[in-house]
């Protein structure tokens, strides 16, 4: 397989602005995130998520939505004097005006108290505001292969992107219910005081060999057990990978994925810091994983997960099949034997099912499919 990545010509940030969806683009999101943010203001005890509140301030919340609204109004018109993707700048500047008509960044509210069920509206506005500002030029400029922002079936990933972040404390109820009896009857408490007598950074480290080690079993059952696999090929139906396809997982594997790992980490006793800083370790690397970029890193491919590693689990290839199970440590895959890197740089050529039509377009669809009794799903399982 010839390197098709040296066929990408590097481009630049100039080259990014003047892309004829950049304005548009830019119009949209930032249009978006400032309205979903005024709701935030008005509706803080519902749609704001109480754990992720003391991440931020409110004069930081306040201050990003007057500069989103300022730029929305100043890429708006550019867009649509340019006359390139003018739909996304009237949905932008649309959503924009009404952020404004509800008050804009003067909105005010008392004291949130402490709320037992909330959404988490504000972490998927702030998550996809800085995955967006960091990734899509990093993508632009180290693209593997030319993908538009705007590709087919964004919208569908974008959808699940918002409900993993939206839904996220109600999939962390689901976890913590799923997993709570099994802890509760793993009572070792030497082996728990020896655990968290260990350093932070020690802790960590063997907190994501051991959660890598849970995720890959799991991840091989999924392509092993037809039940399994009709949830775990909706992941597998995208055809272009990007920061933004990483999201495209079914809410019963994600309770199902996030209990199987937290479970050995809970059960041996690792402190709450160190599962903390797990869980944004792995939400930063399903990000970079899919991550369509192509950048030589050498021998750091044999020692963490990067996205041409992660890209060949997603070829459509069937000799790379059952392969590259981890997402942190490419080493639990050489233990397990599944570890596969072509060494002359190449990537696949194709992503997706083996079967195309096994898997349908749209969340709502995708999410009843492995439901229905009459769904067919392609010999991606042996």
């Amino acid at each position: 397989m010839s390197d098709t990545s040296t066929l990408v010509q590097r481009r630049g940030i100039r080259a990014l602005v003047t892309h004829p969806q950049f304005a548009s683009g830019t119009t949209c999101l930032l249009g978006v995130l400032s309205l979903l943010t005024v709701l935030c203001f008005h509706f803080p005890r519902l749609l704001t998520s109480q754990e992720f509140r003391a991440v931020y301030t409110e004069d930081f919340a306040r201050n990003m939505l007057t500069v989103g609204l300022v730029l929305t109004f100043i890429m708006g018109p550019i867009a649509i004097l340019r006359g390139h993707y003018r739909r996304y700048a009237y949905v932008g500047l649309a959503s924009g005006t009404l952020a404004i008509v509800l008050g804009g960044a003067t909105v005010q509210f008392e004291k949130i108290d402490q709320t037992p069920y909330s959404l988490g509206l504000d972490w998927f506005v702030l998550a996809l505001f800085f995955s967006a500002l960091v990734f899509i030029p990093l993508e632009h400029h180290f693209a593997r292969r030319p993908i538009a922002v705007f590709r087919d079936g964004w919208r569908t990933d974008a959808v699940y992107f918002f409900m993993s972040h939206v839904m996220v404390q109600f999939i962390l109820l689901m976890v913590t219910a799923s997993t709570s009896i099994v802890v509760g009857a793993a009572h070792m408490p030497d082996v728990q005081a020896f655990v968290s007598a260990m350093p932070f950074v020690v802790q960590f480290l063997l907190a994501v060999f051991l959660a890598d080690l849970a995720q890959a079993l799991l991840h091989r059952c999924y392509h092993r057990i037809t039940t399994l696999w009709k949830f775990h090929s909706v992941h597998h139906s995208s055809r272009d990978l990007d920061w933004l396809a990483g999201s495209r997982v079914h809410l019963v594997e994600t309770v199902l994925t996030r209990s199987i790992v937290v479970l050995p980490l809970l059960a041996l006793g690792f402190e709450q810091p160190v599962v903390n800083a797990y869980a944004v370790l792995v939400g930063l690397q399903a990000v970079v994983a899919h991550a369509n970029i192509d950048i030589r890193f050498g021998w750091l491919e044999y020692v963490i997960t990067l996205p041409r590693y992660h890209h060949w689990h997603h070829a459509r290839h069937k000799e790379y099949w059952d392969c590259n199970y981890a997402i942190h440590l490419p080493l639990v895959d050489m233990v397990m034997g599944t570890f596969k890197l072509p060494k002359d740089h190449s990537w696949p050529e194709e992503y997706g099912v083996f079967t195309l039509e096994s898997v349908p377009r749209g969340f709502v669809a995708q999410t009843a499919m492995p439901f229905r009794s009459k769904a067919f799903y392609d010999d991606y399982v042996r």
